[in-house]
């Protein structure tokens, strides 16, 4: 392999690991936040649900001290009862007895009812502080993962700094030049693999014989569409040479019309 195009590769997977690195860090705080708000959103089901419970019990209590009045009314009217003189008097008692009789009937149900909501609402709180629990160890641990994570990114954005300096001072200036206006073009992306006949960016056919070309690895060769340089990957499975175009293969044989010789090389 022509050692610059070599080392424009290892130039490119070092500026994508860069890119990547980078992009992570900057996410890290986003995610942080989102951790905030699950760390929030469990405390305020946990709060919702005292609340609720709070609100059930003092209800209960109000309905138990109109019971405990209407319990004292009812006594009072008995022992009063013992006292009328007239049908009359023993009449409109005893439907006043009977009208707290019945008020008396609907607070214990009331209360009953208010006793089971509040066992429910027990259990409610128990489960809601219970999620709270294990939301918060998993919240700290994803907050402590993401803690590390940042560090080894931007231990290797320094290593990888290092590394970009001492990488581009083994290639040429030429390729190099090349590869920084490529990659100020094209969103850092200068240099790519050529695979099946195709460039696998822009995935344009390549000719066949700049496809031919590209294989051995020998020339910087661009993309005639994206011109980014093109490489072959010799860790893949062998690719089957591209058949050329009719012709005798002399130099002489022109090109297809509209196309223009194999790309740019340096």
């Amino acid at each position: 392999m022509l050692p610059d195009l070599e080392r424009l590769i290892r130039l490119q997977h070092l500026d994508n690991a860069t890119v990547e690195a980078r992009r992570t860090v900057a996410a890290i705080p986003e995610r942080m936040t989102a951790l905030d708000d699950r760390l929030h959103a469990s405390r305020a089901r946990v709060e919702d649900a005292r609340r609720e419970r709070e609100e059930t019990q003092k209800s209960r209590r109000e309905v138990e001290k109109r019971h405990g009045e209407v319990q004292s009314r009812l006594t009072r009217f008995r022992d009063q009862l013992m006292g009328v003189k007239t049908n009359k008097e023993y009449t409109a008692m005893q439907h006043e007895i009977a009208t707290a009789e019945e008020e008396v009937a609907r607070l214990e149900d009331t209360i009953l009812e208010r006793m089971l909501q509040t066992d429910e609402l027990d259990a409610a709180v128990d489960a809601a502080e219970r999620g709270d629990r294990g939301e918060t160890e998993a919240v700290e641990r994803e907050r402590a993962e993401l803690e590390t994570l940042r560090a080894r990114m931007e231990t290797e954005l320094t290593g990888a700094s290092v590394e970009r300096a001492r990488l581009t001072e083994s290639i040429g200036p030429a390729s190099l030049r090349l590869f920084e206006s490529i990659a100020g073009q094209r969103r850092g992306l200068a240099v790519v693999e050529a695979r099946n006949g195709h460039c696998t960016v822009c995935n344009v056919r390549l000719r066949p014989q700049v496809f031919n070309q590209i294989l051995l690895n020998t020339e910087l060769i661009r993309c005639e569409s994206c011109l980014r340089v093109l490489y072959h990957d010799p860790n893949r499975a062998p690719e089957r040479p591209a058949e050329e175009p009719p012709g005798d293969g002399s130099a002489n044989d022109p090109a297809p019309p509209g196309e223009r010789p194999p790309g740019n090389r340096s």
